[in-house]
């Protein structure tokens, strides 16, 4: 039995469903173990316990990669489709000829449709031999987001990845460095956007759509300013401080208000910033560099804050569109009005997505950060394969890519491969030997911070031991070494 075999098994017997919390099966240690054998890999020690701030928290003895500092995570929300973009899949008849499909060192691309990217490809590796476990949108975005099941127990409460970063590197803070740790960039679908969970606010994301909103934006983050002036804002909050400081402060009232003590703390640090003001302001020049979207905004954006190195170690970009059921490749005389893939049409989401991230990466590479910061570009699932559907779109399918960049990683991989039509994996390219799950893709994420995947904290409201990443303790999951090389 090989190692997807029993994976499979694994799988069948405990199935991950789409359904309340109360149903989810449960697998014991024992279980798992007369299940998966010696198949899957683990440390050989014993779990390592400690208490972090009063926490118990439970770690098994694994090698991290730590190559990195920062995590940008682009989330391609919609499901993009893998075959026409980063495991490209020449279909005769239906491929445009504009995406002049071109091989580079063994990887087809297609140059129309990212041209800018296909200069960077010795920066980026992708990962071809993964699956999503949803073909619902927003239950398969929040499952990228959190790296679980959202139906499963803890799923409801389950903190985004980046609040877990949050909480993983605010020890490292250093004084003086007054952005959030976890920023969220155009996440304007509210359901789409996965937030802290049960963890404390300080560990939410920081969201701003106005850096996204496609116009060149000079003034920055909103509200920093007090239009009665800094000398009496500031006397306002010290008088607000009077009346009402000590109940946020070990409050008898609960975390909501020190929750709220900690927002006006922080907001106050943002005000009459000018490293606040450098960070988030761009010029319509540089707007333009990134191709003056909502989503090149956002990525100019990003490299401002992290080359600004003043706390944020997590950004979460929001790119939607890439539900192209109908039309995907536009019409003939390119008088589009949906997002699609044609490289002449003003609404090509492919073009829209090659000028924002090719710019974010050279940025980061100026400013000497892109190997200390990873990148990471996934949709929710894939999108299906071969000819195109009666409605000239694509429909949703599990097999999809992620595309990652920075971070240490060994540019120019690839993981895995597909059959000739992108349809289903014929290589896992992998140690696991398995289909890839978003639940690895977050070990990776993790194991790139130097952030132990394995951890099981024993905080959650209902005290069962929230897993960073579901059964890795037991093995079942595990980061992406070969990204490294």
């Amino acid at each position: 039995m090989n190692q997807q075999e029993k994976f499979d098994r694994f799988v069948e017997r405990f199935p991950h469903p789409h359904k309340n919390c109360f149903e989810r099966p449960h697998i014991s240690r024992r279980t798992f173990f007369e299940l998966a054998g010696a198949g899957v890999t683990m440390g050989c020690l014993g779990p390592f316990v400690h208490a972090s701030g009063g926490v118990k928290i439970v770690t098994q003895p694994v090698t991290l990669k730590n190559t990195a500092k920062n995590v940008v995570f682009v989330l391609m929300a919609g499901a993009p489709s893998h075959t026409d973009l980063f495991d490209l899949k020449v279909i005769n008849g239906t491929t445009p000829t504009s995406f002049n499909p071109t091989m580079f060192n063994g990887i087809n691309w297609p140059v129309g449709l990212m041209p800018k990217l296909s200069q960077r490809l010795n920066n980026i590796a992708l990962v071809r031999s993964m699956q999503a476990w949803a073909l619902v949108h927003t239950l398969a975005q929040t499952w990228t987001q959190i790296g679980r099941n959202p139906a499963a127990a803890l799923g409801n409460i389950a903190p985004n990845i980046g609040s877990v970063v949050a909480i993983e590197k605010n020890p490292e803070r250093q004084p003086g460095q007054v952005f959030p740790t976890f920023l969220s960039l155009n996440a304007n679908n509210a359901a789409s956007q996965v937030g802290n969970g049960y963890f404390a606010a300080t560990y939410a994301p920081f969201k701003i759509s106005e850096a996204g909103n496609g116009n060149a934006n000079t003034t920055g983050i909103a509200n920093t300013t007090n239009v009665s002036g800094q000398t009496v804002s500031n006397q306002r909050y010290s008088e607000l401080l009077t009346v009402d400081g000590a109940l946020r402060n070990n409050s008898p009232y609960g975390t909501p208000m020190q929750d709220m003590g900690n927002f006006y703390t922080a907001a106050t640090q943002l005000e009459y910033n000018p490293v606040v003001n450098t960070a988030f302001q761009y010029s319509a020049a540089n707007s333009q560099k990134y191709g003056s979207t909502a989503f090149g905004n956002a990525c100019l954006v990003a490299g401002q804050v992290l080359a600004a190195n003043q706390g944020t170690r997590y950004v979460e970009i929001s790119v939607g569109g890439w539900d192209m059921h109908v039309g995907i490749y536009g019409t003939q005389d390119n008088t589009d009005r949906a997002t699609n893939l044609n490289p002449l049409s003003t609404n090509c989401l492919g073009i829209t997505f090659d000028n924002g991230l090719s710019a974010l990466m050279d940025d980061l590479q100026n400013a000497g950060i892109l190997d200390e910061t990873l990148i990471v570009c996934a949709g929710e699932f894939g999108r299906t394969t071969g000819q195109l559907t009666g409605a000239k779109g694509r429909d949703h399918y599990v097999q999809q890519t992620v595309l990652m960049a920075g971070g240490g990683i060994k540019g120019g991989t690839v993981i895995g491969a597909t059959d000739a039509l992108g349809a289903n994996t014929i290589n896992y390219g992998w140690s696991a030997q398995r289909i890839i799950k978003p639940e690895d893709i977050e070990a990776t994420i993790y194991s790139a911070l130097g952030i132990n995947y394995t951890t099981i904290r024993y905080d959650d409201p209902f005290g069962r031991g929230f897993e960073y990443v579901p059964f890795a303790s037991e093995g079942v999951y595990q980061p992406i070494n070969e990204l490294w090389g």
